[in-house]
Parts: structure tokens; C-alpha cells; sequence
């Protein structure tokens, strides 16, 4: 049961790497994809559509810091992470990610709802 809700975060991080690099690529299609939940909301579209347009950077992109939405749940969750990601040479982006997630007893499902505008380099997630 501990396996299987660690390798939940594990899991949360790849999905959460996954956006970051279409974000890189200015693919907002494929952000929406990975966060069905926004992708429904016509803001939330709009809102992502506007901000992945000015994160397309070049380089390999990797995850500066990642600090889960939660550690170890039990149960169903919804929490928010927070993540640092860089392109190449590229300065730090922050970004607030809502995730829900489920814990062992409840099928150690990851689904990322949706994925913030850049925030300060020293914000926190609400």
C-alpha cells in the first residue's frame, strides 16, 4: 500500500514534467489535454491558451523543484503543488498545479485539473 502511494507522487511529478514541456513547445492543446478539467471550462481555456503562448522556450526541460499538492493520502485529495521548471538557459518558471488524487484505498489515481499562470519566483500556492 506505501508503494503504491509513493509511486502516486512519483507519477504526479512525470504528469506535471509532461506539461511543463508542452508549455516549452507553446502547445496549449496539449496542456489542456493533460488538464481535462480546465480544458471543460471555457476561462480556464482561455486563461491557458493566453499564458502557455508566452512560456515556449528552447533547451531540454527539466524540473527545477517540484513540492507535491500531497504527501501521502489515504483517500481522495485534491491539493495544489507547486513546481519550478526550466528550458535550457532559460530563467526559472513557478507555476501552481491542482491535482487530485486518489490513495491506495481508493485506486492511487493522479488527474492534474489545471495548471497556473507563472507566479513569482518566491510566491506560494494558494
Amino acid at each position: 500500500m506505501l508503494a503504491r502511494a509513493l509511486a502516486a507522487t512519483g507519477t504526479e511529478r512525470s504528469r506535471v514534467l509532461e506539461v511543463a514541456q508542452a508549455e516549452a513547445r507553446g502547445d496549449a492543446r496539449a496542456v489542456l489535454q493533460a488538464t481535462p478539467a480546465c480544458a471543460r471550462q471555457p476561462a480556464c481555456v482561455a486563461a491557458t491558451t493566453t499564458f502557455v503562448n508566452t512560456l515556449r522556450r528552447g533547451g531540454e526541460v527539466e524540473i527545477l523543484q517540484y513540492k507535491p499538492s500531497v504527501q501521502l493520502p489515504l483517500t481522495r485529495v485534491t491539493g495544489t503543488g507547486r513546481v519550478a521548471w526550466r528550458a535550457g538557459a532559460s530563467p526559472p518558471v513557478v507555476q501552481c498545479v491542482r491535482v487530485r488524487r486518489d490513495g491506495p484505498l481508493s485506486g492511487a489515481k493522479v488527474e492534474l485539473l489545471a495548471i497556473s499562470a507563472p507566479i513569482g519566483n518566491d510566491d506560494a500556492c494558494p
